[in-house]
């Protein structure tokens, strides 16, 4: 399983490099069986998560290659529509093979997806689209039967700006007759990478990364193989970065960033008293005052502040005088690491969706344990500021979404290492 044992205490002083996004790289490679070409990726991270969509697109057939951070994709010999349970169970983000299997092949069998417990997130939406588009849904002993003699474009209107929906939706439309709308989508970055490397395919898209998505229907013919195609900068693993070096009082520089995409993180850094430097793919943060806490952060779909860094914010918000307030507006589970803080010193209440954080004048390691992916990263940033030693459980849920980032960390100057 894994434990991090980290010593406290060190300003975190240098410069990293920020891998590629983690939540563009999945729905990517799921688009990839579209063509049925070979396609070449790259900045892929070599993450859990993305080892997982590579054994699944090699049990779909296709040939799969990877070489350090290039994943070379080879769809031409997929010939299966069910995506094996086991690996669907490991990583929510599965769910995109749906519209893309569906695209290409018109049926598809999954069972519903897994990944980190941090509340409900029904896919309902997901098959009102798919269902829109005239594709006949069933569901038997955790399974769910998508089946259609053609693919329709429809307008499709969103209750909530899902990503997954968004995605899912869209590579189901890239290969469906007619145009397909879809309004109320999410708005996110990676939503405008899909969208880029679906085009770059052949693809006919606009609309990424405003509310509305407009797919024109093309033929698997019209369909090209896509080369070196570059995955966006992670801009959670960048926000954490950031809150490390804020956390340990340090100054450190991140590059292949997009500052556009940290605008709503940055901000609140600053609220709080961070200097942030921002040049041409290159971040800089450093703190020279004690930093002060937040009347109010609220997590929202983007631009808003992304819940993914929520639980990273609470521990340092945990180390601030004064009190701040954060609500967590988008899933209803994902407090799981304030318990785990508190083990640590941190003064934190809950209620309901609200997080109240009154700022202590230290953390003390303890024996944590990550429950999900961001919590664990949120543990990490506590351990790093807190007095002794933590020990840090769970750490494969962390390694489901950052890469090295033992290393990354220890080149900054923290003391951390992995037993197993």
């Amino acid at each position: 399983m894994g434990v991090y044992i980290i010593k406290g205490g060190e300003n975190l002083t240098g410069e990293i490099r920020v891998q590629g996004s983690k939540n563009s790289s999945l729905p990517i490679l799921a688009a990839t069986i579209l063509n049925g070409k070979k396609n070449t990726i790259i900045d892929v991270p070599k993450i859990k998560d993305l080892e997982v969509m590579t054994q699944i697109l090699s049990y779909l057939g296709a040939d799969t290659k990877k070489q350090g951070n290039v994943v070379e994709v080879d769809s031409e010999n997929v010939n299966c529509t069910k995506v094996p349970e086991h690996l669907m169970r490991e990583m929510r983000s599965s769910i995109v093979l749906m519209g893309a299997i569906l695209g290409r092949f018109g049926k598809v069998k999954v069972s519903y997806p897994g990944g980190c417990e941090i509340g409900p997130r029904p896919i309902d939406l997901h098959l009102k689209g798919l269902a829109l588009m005239g594709v006949k849904l069933s569901e038997s002993h955790g399974f769910i039967y998508a089946k259609t003699n053609e693919l329709k474009g429809a307008d499709i209107h969103l209750d909530f700006p899902s990503v997954g929906a968004t995605e899912n939706l869209m590579l189901a439309s890239v290969l469906a007759k007619g145009n397909t709308i879809i309004r109320n989508v999410a708005k996110e970055p990676e939503i405008v990478d899909l969208q880029n490397f679906l085009n770059r395919m052949g693809a006919h898209i606009k609309g990424a990364g405003t509310d509305t998505i407009k797919i024109e229907g093309r033929r698997i013919m019209d369909l090209k193989p896509v080369q070196d195609y570059t995955i966006i900068p992670d801009r959670i693993v960048a926000g954490t970065y950031l809150v490390a070096a804020a956390i340990t009082k340090g100054r450190v520089a991140l590059t292949n960033v997009i500052t556009e995409h940290l605008e709503p993180i940055i901000a609140k850094l600053r609220e709080m008293g961070c200097i942030v430097n921002c040049s041409n793919g290159k971040i800089e943060l450093c703190v020279d005052t004690p930093l002060k806490s937040l009347d109010s952060l609220r997590t929202l779909p983007y631009p808003g502040f992304p819940t993914d860094m929520q639980a990273p914010m609470m521990a340092l918000l945990s180390t601030v005088e004064g009190t701040s307030i954060l609500t967590e507006t988008i899933f209803e589970n994902r407090f799981k690491h304030a318990q785990e803080l508190r083990r640590m010193g941190a003064n934190i209440s809950i209620n309901g969706n609200t997080a109240i954080i009154k700022g202590v004048k230290e953390l003390t390691g303890a024996m944590v344990e990550a429950k999900d992916l961001r919590a664990g990263a949120a543990l990490i940033m506590a351990a790093l500021a807190a007095e002794g030693e933590t020990h840090v459980e769970g750490v494969y849920h962390v390694e489901r979404g950052y890469e090295s980032i033992q290393d990354n960390l220890v080149a900054l100057g923290a003391k951390i290492v992995k037993k197993h």
